[in-house]
């Protein structure tokens, strides 16, 4: 899985045309596809796959991934993978992450390229892959000499380094694995410097940058709670009822999987569906309405038949 492409798919804005599909659908398959991404943002999951992921019909996730590619989002690289090589392999486009950026490095001040009119211009990302399966020539003053074989995805900077621990990115990233989970108590503690020297130790010989040291503590930090501590921190991995649950509403990732739980919901589909629509429509209908904080607090009984377990804040 690709920390970038993940990142990505979740910041960038889909577009609603007329007759295509909704937003909200488009971003669950565009999150789908990156969740199954590599380190060089390409995805083949099969299609099967997708509808699995999404809970969508298959006619309706063919014409997303069309949509997608129309879109600039992806695009069919005309590989194939699987035993039958029928599986479609599909480029993310637009994902900056470490592995895109090129390693600049210093040369000599008698090189007469610097006197080209195209001295300080940074190379598009095009130009940069072109030249990507060379072996490059590093001058002897470049501060890279002797770093040829670091993975191409590592700066130097990023090899398990001491300062690689971030609290602002390990709280987003715990939020994201588990909203449920009190990440203040949990930091407050005095076991989680415990884990966290085990955590370095253990890793000591691995060359890993610094955002997926980040994203493996996370990991091991829950793993570490539920199986060993949470017996005797009861009231710390749940945020307190009365307490944080006033406030809390709910977020976007849950507002879709919720609507497409709900639109498959016997009872509130009866209510609340149109005749003749279907199971997509009304999602999409359902995730604008959870948007809505107050019709959120109206739905929060159907909203815990199908899995949500908090406490919406009341709406003034």
């Amino acid at each position: 899985m690709s920390l970038d492409a993940t990142i990505w798919a979740w910041k960038v804005r889909q577009k609603q045309k007329k007759g295509g599909s909704i937003k909200p659908l488009k971003k669950l398959v565009l999150l789908s596809l990156s969740d199954r991404a590599g380190e060089d943002h390409c995805a083949y999951p099969s299609v099967a796959r997708l509808v699995e992921d999404t809970e969508m019909d298959r006619k309706t996730v063919l014409k997303i991934i069309d949509e997608l590619i129309e879109d600039g989002l992806i695009v069919d690289t005309g590989e194939r993978k699987g035993r039958t090589k029928q599986v479609k392999v599909y480029q993310l486009v637009g994902v900056n992450g470490r592995e895109t950026v090129p390693t600049t490095v210093l040369f000599d001040a008698g090189n007469d390229d610097l006197n080209s009119p195209n001295s300080g211009t940074v190379p598009t990302t095009e130009q940069f892959q072109q030249f990507h399966e060379r072996v490059p020539t590093i001058p002897l003053k470049s501060p890279n000499v002797g770093t040829r074989n670091l993975s191409k995805n590592l700066s130097l900077e990023s090899k398990n380094k001491k300062d690689w621990f971030c609290f602002k990115k390990l709280r987003e990233e715990i939020y994201l694995a588990d909203d449920s989970i009190d990440f203040e108590s949990i930091m407050n503690s005095k076991w989680a410097e415990r884990e966290k020297r085990a955590f370095e130790i253990y890793n000591a010989e691995k060359t890993m940058s610094d955002d997926l040291m980040i994203y493996h503590f996370t990991d091991w930090l829950i793993n570490a709670y539920r199986t060993k501590y949470s017996n005797n921190q009861n009231s710390t991995s749940e945020k307190p009822v009365g307490t944080g649950n006033k406030s809390q509403q709910l977020s976007e990732k849950q507002i879709h999987s919720f609507a497409l739980k709900l639109s498959q919901h016997p009872e509130f589909a009866s209510k609340f569906s149109e005749p003749g629509e279907s199971y997509e429509k009304l999602a999409a209908r359902i995730a604008v309405k959870l948007e809505d904080p107050a019709q959120a607090k109206k739905w929060e009984s159907y909203l815990k038949q199908v899995g949500f377990s908090g406490t919406l804040g009341a709406v003034a």
